[in-house]
């Protein structure tokens, strides 16, 4: 059956490794490969870019006040050492088949080609919307640090022309190559770390242990009353009436700030492109979430003991609770820093929407054009232009509501599919060299597979609605064009008339 077939492991490795512009067997690989400039500290750079972002800088303060209160912090903890154990697995992955796609490669590796197309589909929107939602973000901090007017800039504007510009631009910093998007995105980082420093260093010596009690505020009704669509899907299956605060607010604040560690998986896209994929993508990876989890666990900790959980301002949480204490110019600087970390997470996202679309072109579930990078620069520059024409869009005319939630379902369950993965690769191909390995295999795979899915439980029901819509439409796409136009379709066919012909 065409939607179990796989991708052999040697073909996936040999496109990666045609670094002299070979083709591979199958032939898929014509055209000139990506170039092989990143090095580890290349990747951490990536990886903190796009991790620390909208997280730290906004959501700590919405789910804190409406969820979890001085308990985000844990809620953040949790995401961490869920995503932790996701990038374990990616790890081993990313080391073992280092090649763009992450884990859409991988899923067609292991589990078929009708889960490869899921799961790119599911990463497209994951990447896409959150491009869409940052830059929407980004533009709002920009007018609020330089006074632009709100009807071009901002939630309140018709059409949000900064959204557009700013993706225009960084549409045109990732065509040009890689190593111009890794320079960029490193500078930002810096920027964006030294924010977050002064966050910490500052705010420690304004915290009031009175803000910090209770630590997790008693459960209670939401004032709306709640309705079924904004339910927690566990709480609909188990009959609970729904809350806010209590174990379960902190619960369901932890699979919404799942968003801020959303990301980090988009280094694995980049293992064609590292110069020691088998040592430098697994620095990357746990090295980059290591830094940010310290730093968004220390953050909402000082913003929760700065001020009640209870007065927090959802729209600028960090620069108006500096405000409220007399600093005002620690404030001016956290604008600047969310301004240059927001940019610096849009850059990698549109990085990664060039590459998924790259690796799915290229084995024909996508148009084939998609498939091949620039003769000169060696990026994925149709796939990048694409998205960021069609993210621009959506960026324009779409306010900002409930895409945190949508991206992080689509992050949750596309790490499912790479904690089940990495078993099922062992048991098929034992033999294949796997520079990491997770440990305890496959106990700590099916925790990660269990805590995503737990954490995606947390999520509403529209967002779980949204979420099978986009699936559907996906499969729709599958069955009318990459099914039959994939290259390993094309084989099938190819050997069918073959045997027919010496019939």
């Amino acid at each position: 059956m065409g939607w179990t077939r796989t991708m052999p492991v040697e073909r996936i490795l040999a496109r990666g490794r045609a670094g002299d512009g070979s083709e591979d067997a199958g032939g898929e690989g014509r055209g000139t490969p990506l170039k092989r400039t990143l090095k580890a500290r290349d990747l951490v750079g990536f990886g903190v870019g796009i991790i620390i972002g909208t997280g730290i800088f906004t959501l700590a303060g919405v789910e804190a006040q409406q969820h979890a209160g001085p308990a985000v912090t844990l809620s953040f903890l949790i995401g961490a050492v869920v995503a932790g154990l996701a990038a374990v697995c990616y790890a081993e992955l990313a080391s073992s088949v280092p090649t763009a796609g992450s884990a859409y490669t991988y899923a067609f590796a292991t589990l078929g080609e009708v889960f490869a197309w899921i799961i790119g589909w599911d990463l497209l929107l994951e990447f896409g919307l959150g491009l869409a939602v940052v830059s929407r973000s980004w533009s709002g901090y920009l007018a609020s640090l330089f006074g632009l007017p709100t009807e071009w800039f901002g939630e309140d504007a018709t059409i949000n022309v900064g959204a557009v510009l700013i993706i225009a631009v960084l549409t045109v910093v990732a065509v040009a190559g890689i190593q111009q998007s890794s320079r960029l995105t490193n500078l930002l980082v810096l920027v964006k770390l030294a924010v977050c420093v002064l966050i910490l260093a500052v705010g420690v010596f304004y915290i009031d242990p009175a803000n910090l009690q209770p630590f997790i505020p008693p459960a209670q009704a939401p004032e709306d009353g709640g309705s079924v669509f904004t339910q927690p899907i566990i709480s609909g299956v188990f009959g609970l009436a729904p809350t806010v605060f209590g174990v379960g607010g902190m619960l369901t604040a932890a699979a919404v700030v799942f968003f801020a560690y959303t990301g980090f998986e988009a280094l694995a896209n980049l293992g064609e492109e590292a110069e020691r994929p088998n040592r430098d993508l697994k620095v990357g990876l746990l090295g980059a979430l290591a830094i940010c989890a310290v730093l968004y666990v220390g953050v909402s900790l000082v913003l929760t003991g700065m001020v009640s959980y209870t007065e927090i301002d959802t729209g600028a949480p960090l620069a108006s609770a500096f405000a409220g204490v007399g600093l005002p110019w620690v404030g001016a600087l956290i604008a600047l820093g969310a301004v240059t970390g927001l940019t610096s997470v849009m850059m990698v996202e549109l990085v990664t929407i060039g590459r998924i679309g790259f690796a799915m072109g290229r084995d024909g579930l996508l148009p084939k054009a998609i498939g091949t990078a620039h003769p000169r620069w060696g990026t994925p520059h149709r796939m990048t232009i694409i998205g960021g024409v069609v993210c621009a869009v959506i960026a324009a005319f779409t306010p900002i509501t409930a895409l945190a939630d949508m991206v992080s379902i689509g992050a949750l369950s596309a790490m499912i599919i790479v904690a089940v993965a990495v078993p099922v690769l062992r048991r098929t191909r034992p033999d294949l060299d796997r520079p990491f390995t997770v440990p305890f295999s496959p106990v700590v795979p099916v925790i990660t597979a269990i805590a995503c899915l737990y954490l995606m439980l947390n999520l509403n029901l529209d967002t779980w609605i949204r979420f099978a819509v986009w699936l559907a439409l996906g499969l729709v796409v599958y069955a009318l064009y990459g099914r039959r136009h994939s290259f390993l379709a094309r084989e099938e066919q190819e050997g069918s008339g073959a045997g027919r012909d010496r019939d």
